[in-house]
């Protein structure tokens, strides 16, 4: 299996580094390995949705 790092990721999700990283910590990203400080990422991982926003369906 292909592993991404935090950068990677962060340019293919289009969100930070940073948050890809509180993501990891906070195992919302399924199959995320810690080797040392480095978080890996699988690259086929699903990106969580934005636990901010809220999703209605019009009715």
């Amino acid at each position: 299996m292909d592993y991404l790092t935090t950068n990677e990721m962060s340019v293919k999700w289009g969100i930070s580094p940073r948050r890809i990283a509180v993501l990891c910590e906070e195992q919302r990203i399924e199959g995320v390995i810690k080797k040392g400080k480095t978080w890996l990422i699988p690259y086929d991982a699903i990106k969580p949705q934005d636990a901010r926003k809220k999703h209605v369906e019009a009715v």
